[in-house]
């Protein structure tokens, strides 16, 4: 996985995201304010920045303005004006969130831009079950397994999203659309037969009038 900083100087929002990437693998260190930014990287190597634009000492455009490592951005901010963001990704950054964002949001924007970078782990290995996730192919013991459309894609927001609780909701939209017309039983039903051909009945752990999550802890 990957080691990420986070520049931010709310720091609930700085420890919500921390929390949350470190539950699916990733490693973090936080700074508050856009001179640790450069303390940081002179000290050890990141593979992606997320940096807030209103910061103090040094804000979150003039990091990226005089950042010299080639080490991927994504700005994390409350300024969704056209112009900040056209501005913000001019300057060089990958991706560019406006504040409200959704944590599922943020991890899959995370994921994306590392993938470009050639940075992100496009497999994942649980006992017996390894997961190429480029390939789209699923091993149990080393054979093949055969999983729908719609199967792998929840097995893979399952492990990208692991230890984190998702809601039936949110897993139909990621496999079905948000044009889906069944209901969310259909999950479940898609749920037992991961489990069972896997045999995680143990690991995808069901919460309590929500939904799924995908235990894994190394």
């Amino acid at each position: 996985m990957a080691h990420i900083l986070i520049a931010e100087d709310e720091r609930a929002i700085n420890s919500l995201i921390e929390k949350n990437l470190t539950l699916v693998g990733h490693t973090c260190v936080s700074v508050y304010d856009g001179e640790a930014v450069f303390k940081e990287i002179e000290k050890q190597r990141f593979d992606l920045i997320l940096l807030d634009i209103m910061m103090p000492k040094l804000d979150g455009f003039s990091v990226m303005a005089k950042l010299k490592d080639d080490i991927p951005v994504i700005f994390i901010t409350a300024r969704g004006s056209v112009h900040d963001r056209v501005y913000g990704l001019k300057l060089g950054a990958d991706d560019y969130i406006v504040k409200p964002f959704d944590m599922l949001e943020l991890g899959a924007r995370v994921d994306t831009v590392l993938r470009r970078a050639g940075k992100a782990a496009r497999g994942f290995t649980l006992g017996d079950v390894t997961v190429d996730l480029s390939s789209r192919q699923v091993f149990r013991n080393g054979v093949p397994q055969e999983f729908t459309p719609q199967e792998f894609l929840l097995i893979e927001a399952l492990i990208q999203n692991r230890n984190i609780a998702l809601s039936r909701d949110k897993l139909l939209d990621i496999a079905w659309g948000f044009d889906y017309g069944g209901d969310t039983r259909t999950v479940d039903v898609h749920i037992h037969n991961i489990r069972k051909k896997l045999g995680w009945e143990s690991i995808i752990k069901t919460v309590y009038k929500l939904g799924y999550r995908l235990e894994h802890h190394t």
